[in-house]
């Protein structure tokens, strides 16, 4: 009688998911760990180190990189369904993303970072469109283990958050100890570490992932390529000519990926290549992207407000020792390693009772709004006022949503994705995190601490409201969905 051998697997999911787990755990230390300093670089004097940037420009920026970010996955996305594959994709932005890397840590100035934070946002998106996309395709829509995807989704994100966790505490430590350019060559090594272990066992992916869904005929290409080109030479013209100003950058992206996601919706609403209940499950992804953009307006803050109200107001000693303010950053993945398999064994233990995930987006939502109401015992008060633990409850809030919201839309757009448009709806999600991100920016250009309660109290409030609307709506949602939850 011949034993069945045991089938290998990487926490009861495909053992591939491993790989694709720490390429994007990689990756996620080399972004957070930047983006832990890239605010404060931009902000403080040139005696510190920094460019001496004003404020509200600095927010901007850092706005329009996040928005430009996800804004870049269609790039990514597009190249993935039409030119090269998902996987080649993937790998060429990693390659991009430790290029911008490198350029931050060695290039001087305003040019180290107008280099590097354009190869990143174009690379990262590259990235995040076409790891979730890998993932996805790792779970048969009809196989028995498909209720395994929302955990698996949840094990990926535990990899995003494990990067996200070091990369701020380390980067912040160089920085703090030996200045900026330390940092940013720290995220530079990091990346390159993803890039190499996700070489060794990059073959072990699905056939699929090389697979290019929609193929781009040969005629189309150099017109595409003139397009993009002209593209370029637009941008770089209107920033030469002052046209694209700094401290309007988040504006733009907002339009641009408000846009781009109005044209995304028309294209694959309108395509002849969807089924009927392909098209149902697009319009039924609508009311939930906006909901997710309102979301990580609020969520991305962390980035723009919430680091200059750790470096002003926040008490950061710890023992006759001031913590770096990039530690702040970690204090959300610490919370979300915590209780993301909280949230996979939940999801896991209920099955098909599990709420819907309209009703998950509309207490993600909800509950972002509630944790900047949390700001508002805390207002009004002078420097070094605010405590840490108040601080790391109200990110503990942050948390809770975010894991309502976050890795169940990524597993969503996958769900919902008609079949020739897969990578594309996985881009579409992040257009609504893109938008979201850009808003960040801009919306912390109206934050002043002498009117934290307004500031905080309308932006929570709005949210809460939005969260409830989704919930009523959550039932006709569900019935467009067909059969998805």
């Amino acid at each position: 009688m011949t034993t069945p051998t045991r089938e290998r697997t990487f926490f009861g999911q495909p053992p591939v998911l491993a790989n694709l787990f720490g390429v994007e755990l990689w990756e996620r230390f080399s972004f957070y760990g930047m983006q832990g300093i890239l605010l404060i670089y931009l902000y403080y004097s040139a005696a510190d180190g920094g460019l001496g940037l004003n404020e509200q420009t600095a927010t901007s920026i850092v706005g329009a990189y996040g928005g430009a970010v996800y804004l870049s996955t269609i790039l990514g996305a597009w190249a993935a369904d039409r030119l090269l594959g998902a996987e080649r994709v993937l790998f060429l932005s990693a390659v991009l993303v430790m290029a911008g890397h490198i350029s931050l840590a060695v290039l001087p100035g305003l040019t180290g970072v107008t280099t590097g934070l354009i190869l990143i946002a174009i690379g990262s998106g590259g990235v995040k469109a076409n790891a979730t996309s890998l993932v996805g395709s790792l779970y048969d829509e009809h196989d028995e283990h498909d209720e395994r995807r929302d955990a698996g989704f949840s094990l990926f994100y535990l990899g995003i958050n494990l990067g996200a966790l070091a990369g701020p505490l380390l980067t912040g430590l160089l920085q703090k100890t030996w200045g900026f350019h330390a940092g940013f060559g720290l995220a530079a090594a990091g990346m390159a570490a993803g890039l190499v272990q996700y070489t060794l066992g990059r073959r072990r992916l699905p056939r699929e992932a090389d697979e290019v869904p929609n193929p781009l005929p040969a005629g189309r290409r150099l017109p595409v390529a003139v397009i993009v080109a002209a593209v370029a030479v637009l941008i770089v013209v209107l920033a030469v000519t002052g046209v694209l100003r700094a401290d309007r950058l988040s504006d733009v992206v907002i339009v641009l990926s408000a846009l781009a996601a109005i044209a995304y919706f028309v294209v694959i609403l309108s395509s002849r290549r969807i089924t009927g209940v392909e098209r149902r499950r697009v319009l039924a992804f609508i009311p939930m992207f906006v909901a997710s953009a309102v979301f990580w307006s609020l969520y991305q803050q962390q980035f723009t407000v919430v680091t200059i109200y750790s470096d002003r107001r926040l008490d950061r000693d710890l023992f006759g020792w001031e913590m770096p303010v990039s530690w702040v950053q970690s204090i959300n993945p610490v919370f979300v390693i915590i209780l993301s398999g909280v949230f996979a064994a939940l999801w896991t233990r209920l099955g098909p009772r599990q709420p819907s995930t309209p009703v998950k987006f509309a207490a993600g939502t909800a509950i972002m709004g509630v944790a900047f109401l949390l700001f508002l015992p805390l207002a009004g008060g002078g420097p070094n006022s605010a405590p840490l633990l108040g601080l790391a409850g109200i990110l503990l809030v942050f948390t809770i949503a975010e894991l309502l919201l976050s890795p169940v839309g990524l597993s969503l757009s996958t769900k919902l994705a008609p079949r020739v448009f897969h990578t594309q709806m996985v881009a579409l999600f992040f257009l609504s995190v893109a938008l979201g991100t850009a808003a960040s920016g801009t919306l912390a250009g109206y934050y002043d601490e002498a009117h934290e309660v307004a500031y905080f109290g309308v932006l929570g409030a709005v949210a809460i409201v939005i969260g409830a609307a989704l919930a009523l709506a959550a039932r006709p949602i569900s019935r467009l969905m067909s059969g998805v939850r």
